[in-house]
Order: structure tokens, then C-alpha cells, then sequence
């Protein structure tokens, strides 16, 4: 299985000119980790995956500001929040020719992430920005492969899940 993530890290460049900002919120994970993560956790839930012979993921690490401007505009909350996940499986499209389906990525969705509130998270939770950060990205994941919260037993379903996902690429959340 080939797993390509495309990382965007515009957080990261709308702060380059703000050293104070760099040293607050260190750019903790290169690409080639998320490249690393995402392929384990996908291999972990290749059960619950459509077949196909790679998959792709867009992953954008942003801002308050950005996000909230996606989150208003998308979902009418104009208010930052923590991670948006924008799964290309739900679009209503015709089923492609397996032969064709098998012959190319199958594109899961974008993750959009505000690394100034997982920032936040981490400090007020006490563990690392890293970790913060792979939480989010999990959730996020899970929401591209179909998963969802509307009550507290999948939403205790999918945390037991995001726990796992992390002990796969050896992170623990202290909570």
C-alpha cells in the first residue's frame, strides 16, 4: 500500500517574519513523519478502507484566523476550532470501473489543522505539541474514512481508536 500526504504548512510560513512565533510554535513534525504516520495508521485500518492501490491525503497546518475563516465558511461556525476534515468519499459521484478504480490513488479528503489551537491544547492537557498535533490528525483521519460522534458511544469508539492510532506510531496522550 502507498500512502502520499501532501502537507501544507501555511502556519508555519505566514510566521517565518515573527521569530517570537517561531520559538512559541516550533514546526514539530517534518513531512516525511506524517508521511510515516498516516501510512501506519491506514495500514492499521485497511479493513475499513476501499480497495484501491494507494491512497492520498491533503494535510494543512494553519492558523486561528485561517481556520475559523473555513469553519464559517463551511459550516457556518465563524469561530476557530481545532481540526476540519473534508472527506472526498462522502461526495456523490458515480462508482468508478473496478479496473479503473484499481489503477489509481483513491483521494480521501483533506485535514485542516490550527496548530495555534492544538498549541493551546497541549499546554492546558500537559503533554507535548506533537503529540497535540497526531491527535488531531487522527480524528480528522477518522472522520475521512466515514467515522463520526453524534452520541457518547461512538464518540467513546472513535477515542479508544485515535488511542490506538497513536500507539501505533508510539505516542500516548496523558490525559
Amino acid at each position: 500500500m502507498e500512502v502520499e500526504v501532501t502537507v501544507q504548512d501555511y502556519f508555519l510560513t505566514t510566521l517565518r517574519s515573527r521569530s517570537d512565533a517561531i520559538e512559541q510554535y516550533p514546526n514539530p513534525i517534518p513531512t516525511e513523519t506524517w508521511e510515516d504516520w498516516f501510512y501506519q495508521w491506514l495500514e492499521t485500518m485497511t479493513p475499513s478502507l476501499p480497495p484501491a492501490p494507494s491512497y492520498e491525503i491533503s494535510l494543512r497546518l494553519t492558523d486561528d484566523t485561517e481556520i475559523q475563516s473555513i469553519n464559517g465558511y463551511y459550516r457556518n461556525k465563524n469561530q476557530p476550532t481545532d481540526v476540519l476534515a473534508f472527506a472526498a468519499l462522502e461526495v456523490d459521484s458515480p462508482p468508478l470501473p473496478p479496473e479503473i478504480q484499481m489503477s489509481m490513488p483513491l483521494y480521501l479528503g483533506d485535514l485542516v489543522i490550527s496548530v495555534e489551537t492544538a498549541y493551546r491544547q497541549a499546554k492546558s492537557q500537559g503533554h507535548s505539541l506533537t503529540t497535540q498535533l497526531a491527535w488531531l490528525a487522527t480524528h480528522g483521519l477518522l472522520h475521512l474514512l466515514g467515522w463520526d460522534h453524534p452520541d457518547e458511544a461512538s464518540l467513546m469508539r472513535m477515542l479508544n481508536q485515535q488511542e490506538a492510532l497513536l500507539d501505533r506510531v508510539n505516542l500516548t496522550l496523558q490525559i
